[in-house]
């Protein structure tokens, strides 16, 4: 039998998710594959490292959460972004991690081809809890 979950419980787990990361968190982004979980290290080259508002996110609502979008940094490495992953305030807990896109998606950038000292920039940052 498929689950299915409420709107209220699909908005108390992305606001967990919120707590999770804490005030001042950060985003990764990678090149390479996404990895198995969060708790496998993270593989490839680290192109941009951002840090993240207080809080992570407004409270979710009709199941989205909508993470505040950070601000453009200058890229770490040259590199195609593969995946990102958010790391909580101690800058070594992976809270959340998904994949890029130029178009549609969790995280969309404004281009994959990341080039060394260049602005990386997000341009949508949101997902829905599953199981509506």
């Amino acid at each position: 039998m498929a689950l299915q979950f409420s709107t209220a419980l699909r908005d108390a787990q992305n606001d967990a998710i919120t707590a999770a990361v804490g005030a001042a968190g950060f985003l990764e982004i990678f090149d390479g594959a996404l990895p198995a979980t969060c708790a496998t290290p993270s593989a490839g080259t680290k192109l941009s490292k951002h840090t993240l508002g207080s809080p992570f996110a407004p409270a979710s609502s009709g199941g989205v959460l909508s993470p505040t979008v950070p601000a453009d940094v200058n890229a770490l490495a040259a590199g195609t972004a593969g995946y990102w992953r958010v790391f909580a305030s101690d800058d070594t807990t992976c809270v959340v991690q998904g994949t890029v896109s130029v178009t549609s998606g969790d995280l969309v950038l404004s281009t994959l081809t990341v080039l060394l000292g260049e602005p990386v920039h997000i341009l949508s940052w949101a997902w829905t809890a599953g199981n509506a």
